[in-house]
């Protein structure tokens, strides 16, 4: 991470830490379990705490192979996987995790050059699987995100492994620097390296709604929105010549990962058997993908996907990458 004067701003509170720059404003929370609110330039980039992610929309072959039978166990671990513990470090330097009371020592002019908040999830598994997900913070705004999924014994294997933000409204659209089109990790020989832009959030009109639109070999991303929850915001005004975009990017940070970029999650995918059933598209859900299952296409009737495009649960899985504002 870059050296920089700047100083975060800390404030503690009874179950959640804030930290402030120039043109930020982030929360974690203890509470939820997670990054609760990222601001940037005055405007809101999360509706839910983001949480690792375990399972993808069933595709044909996934129903065609009943992929489900043995690793169903993934969507109820998708859905509520638990908080177990957060550490908190100031400048590298462990400290007692600044709950009430503790906080009560701390005087609200607190600065630091760099804070570290790691949440560390159990799944709802048998047996269950441990997941970290470390924030490191410095005093320009820009978030490293390591993320450690804990390898176990006896779990079946994952659909997808990474981490899902959930943000207010829908996107006008993204930009990445990867492979063309929709790419898979068993589907990525047609995918041509460069630079995308994608106007909305489309979703793959296939018969029965299902998984659709993963980006493989991603260096980064940026996402665009121009509307915001908040009624005085200009950028809600119906005259749309008010209208300003703002950004968030996604930038890998060792390796490359893989994304997802549609108006909705997993579940809801999985709820709708055809297009019109999906509910009106009000939110832009963003998956950064650390490992993702191929969708095989061998024979839709059975044929399990190739052993190399399996994401064995027994094995850890890393992967790092960036939040940061995207610069006009």
């Amino acid at each position: 991470m870059a050296c920089t004067d700047k100083r975060l701003h800390i404030v503690f509170g009874d179950v959640t830490i804030g930290l402030h720059g120039e043109d930020f404003s982030y929360i974690f929370s203890y509470q939820t379990g997670g990054l609760e609110s990222l601001v940037i330039n005055g405007k809101e980039w999360l509706y839910r705490t983001p949480k690792p992610t375990f399972w993808r929309a069933l595709t044909d072959n996934d129903r065609g192979n009943k992929f489900y039978r043995e690793s169903g166990v993934w969507l109820a671990a998708d859905m509520f996987v638990n908080c177990a513990a957060v550490k908190v470090k100031v400048d590298g330097k462990d400290i007692i995790l600044p709950k009430a009371p503790e906080n009560n020592r701390y005087t609200g002019e607190e600065t630091a050059e760099k804070i570290t908040v790691t949440f560390v999830y159990e799944t709802l598994t048998a047996p269950s699987a441990l997941v970290s997900v470390v924030y490191e913070v410095d005093g320009e705004g820009l978030i490293r995100v390591d993320v450690h999924y804990y390898g176990k014994e006896g779990l079946p294997d994952l659909p997808v492994f990474g981490m899902r933000f959930i943000m207010p409204t829908k996107a006008d659209g993204f930009e990445y620097e990867g492979l063309s089109g929709e790419t898979y990790p068993d589907r990525m020989a047609g995918g041509i390296p460069g630079v995308y832009k994608v106007d909305g959030l489309p979703v793959t009109k296939y018969l029965v709604p299902q998984d659709c639109n993963v980006h493989m070999d991603t260096k980064w991303v940026k996402v665009y929105r121009s509307t915001t929850l908040n009624n005085a915001d200009k950028n809600n005004s119906m005259d749309t010549s008010k209208k300003e975009s703002f950004g968030l990017a996604f930038r890998a940070a060792e390796e490359n990962f893989a994304f997802v970029c549609i108006p909705y999650t997993a579940e809801e995918l999985e709820n709708a058997t055809h297009h019109e059933e999906l509910p009106p598209a009000r939110r832009t859900v963003v998956s950064i993908l650390g490992a993702v299952r191929g969708v095989g296409g061998i024979d839709s009737w059975g044929a399990d996907v190739e052993e190399a495009y399996h994401i064995s649960a027994e094995e850890d899985i890393c992967y790092s990458f960036f939040i940061e504002k995207v610069k006009k």
